[in-house]
Formats: C-alpha cells, structure tokens, sequence
C-alpha cells in the first residue's frame, strides 16, 4: 500500500521531452491566388520551436509554388504567425515573378526549394 502514493507523485512529474517531441509535423498548405502575382499561403504544423519554423515552411511553399507557375523569383510581402492548442499557423504574402523583383526580402524560387528539400520540410 505505500507504493500506490508514490505512483500517483511519479504521473504528476512533467514527461522529460524525447527525440519525436522535435521532429515537426506539417499539416498542409493552401495556396490563394489574390492579385495577379500576390500569392497568400497559409499553412499549419505542429510541434514547431518558434515562428521561424512556421514562416520557413511558408517560405518553401511559397518557392515551389512559385516554380509551378514557371516563375524564379518571390517577394516577401507579410508573415503573420499564430499559436493555439499546439498548432502552428502562419499566413504569408509573396509575389512571384520571372526576375528578380525589387526588394530586400526576395527568394531565388530554385535555390529555396532546392534548400527545404535537403532540410526536410515539404512544399506545395
């Protein structure tokens, strides 16, 4: 009988975090087509360890998007991101372009996706 009391203190401690509890898992995309060449990208995932994890995943869905529609270049325009219940959100602005459009935020679509792809996070 004098184990079941320190059973229950045992639950109580906090779980010590493990390998998986930093691994993200990403929960998609969606891509809105909202001005000719402003795209917004919303996407979602868990287990992230600040916003640039979210803004990141945004990025690359925003680089590979850009290829699909036979552009190479992309303009950062906005970023929001949010937190709740453990899921991550971010909604980011871009422009796309076939040249390098004027700017300090801008990505070279190809060298991007290239760079998520060896990092492990998916695109569009």
């Amino acid at each position: 009988m004098a184990l079941a009391p320190l059973m229950l203190l045992a639950a109580c401690e906090p779980q010590v975090p493990v390998a998986e509890d930093f691994i993200p898992d990403y929960k998609g995309v969606e891509t809105q087509l909202l001005d000719g060449d402003l795209v917004q990208f919303n996407v979602a995932m868990t287990k992230a360890l600040s916003n640039q994890d979210v803004s990141d995943y945004a990025e690359c869905a925003a680089a590979q998007y850009t290829l699909i529609r036979g552009y190479g270049f992309a303009r950062h325009v906005r970023t929001n991101v949010s937190e709740e219940g453990g899921i991550w959100r971010a909604d980011a602005v871009y422009t796309i372009s076939p040249s390098l459009p004027k700017g300090l935020k801008t990505i070279d679509a190809e060298v991007t996706a290239f760079q998520c792809a060896e990092r492990g996070i998916p695109t569009v």
